[in-house]
């Protein structure tokens, strides 16, 4: 007999959720159990996402142009993460520092809108805004006004570096269709390329004696906040990430709501849910914090990942390190608890 809940998508999705086992699924109980499955969860992560390059190209870094503003100077910077591939990004180094001990650093990625230039306070006109603006509130200029050095980069698709169809659309137009898919089709995922592209920029950030690696941050909403997260999970030389506007369940989200395809990682679902995946940054630095009214990343999903991250890092002895802040508001960065929770940890 047919019933009318069967043509239902979403329910079916939600039944097939239910009935997948999940491999990697966090089951340690001892630290070193649980040191044993980050290590397994890891490398079938990295393999999920499409796997990096087995070497690494010639960084070929160049310093663009320069600027000097009252409180910090930006560098326009590039180099290349693989072979035809640059990218584009900003160095944004406080005044105060003056040649002084190595300063920590914070990789800062934006989300979908128009790129890095939105994060560094940089009108569509080319004009310096004179407040903090967007939903992204500029985020990379609040980490320079908390006293750290900081490395924007335009993720792969957004800004200046988009397809010449996505250009002519205009600055808000990003080209992660297709390129998304693109990274699909050759059985790789665009998690996997921009996760890379950040992993080249700490190598990149490693060449410039003034930061000190070993307090290395990252910092992302939306999009960025994906990357930031899989970023942290994968690479760990990471100390800090600050996760804005993502970290959720992939049930109550990516699964159940329309996304852009930059966000999908084939299989996943069969290994971990994204909890596990925050277990991998265990016992390292992780801060989420999330709007309530955010209607693509549900609060009170995100409330029951980060508990049950949360039950991860206490293997860890490491619980203190995941912290959570709901603030009232819609999809957008909020930076109040994460600057205070960076300075204790960074």
């Amino acid at each position: 007999m047919y019933h009318e809940h069967e043509r239902d998508t979403l329910a079916f999705s939600h039944q097939l959720y239910t009935n997948t086992p999940r491999h990697l699924a966090f089951q340690a109980t001892t630290l070193t159990e649980a040191k044993v499955w980050q290590q397994e969860l890891r490398a079938k992560l990295i393999e999920l996402v499409g796997g990096f390059p087995e070497a690494s190209c010639d960084l070929e870094s160049v310093v663009l142009e320069s600027h000097e503003f009252p409180t910090y100077f930006r560098e326009t910077v590039q180099f290349k993460s693989r072979p035809h591939m640059a990218v584009f990004g900003y160095l944004l180094t406080p005044k105060h520092l003056n040649g002084s001990a190595p300063n920590p650093a914070i990789l800062c990625l934006a989300g979908h809108g128009r790129g890095v230039d939105d994060i560094v306070g940089i009108a569509e006109d080319g004009s310096m805004r004179s407040e903090y603006g967007g939903y992204q509130n500029d985020f990379a200029l609040q980490c320079v006004a908390h006293g750290y050095t900081v490395l924007a980069i335009e993720q792969f698709g957004f800004g200046h570096r988009r397809d010449p169809i996505a250009r002519e659309r205009g600055g808000g137009n990003s080209s992660c269709q297709p390129s998304a898919g693109a990274a699909l089709l050759l059985g790789q995922t665009m998690v996997g390329w921009r996760v890379y592209d950040a992993m080249r920029a700490f190598d990149y950030l490693a060449t410039r004696p003034e930061i000190d690696t070993s307090r290395l941050g990252v910092m992302g909403i939306s999009g960025g906040g994906t990357t930031t997260f899989f970023t942290a999970a994968i690479d760990p030389r990471v100390k800090a990430a600050v996760v804005s506007g993502y970290f959720n369940t992939f049930r109550d989200s990516i699964l159940s709501l329309s996304h852009c395809i930059d966000n999908y990682i084939p299989n996943v679902l069969q290994y971990a849910e994204m909890y596990d995946i925050a277990g991998l940054i265990a016992p390292r630095a992780l801060f989420v914090e999330s709007g309530t009214e955010d209607t693509i990343f549900p609060i009170e999903a995100t409330r029951f990942a980060v508990n049950a991250a949360k039950a991860i890092f206490k293997h860890f002895e490491a619980d203190d390190r995941l912290g959570l802040e709901v603030f009232e508001a819609g999809h957008s960065f909020h930076g109040v608890g994460a600057f205070e929770f960076l300075k204790e940890v960074l």
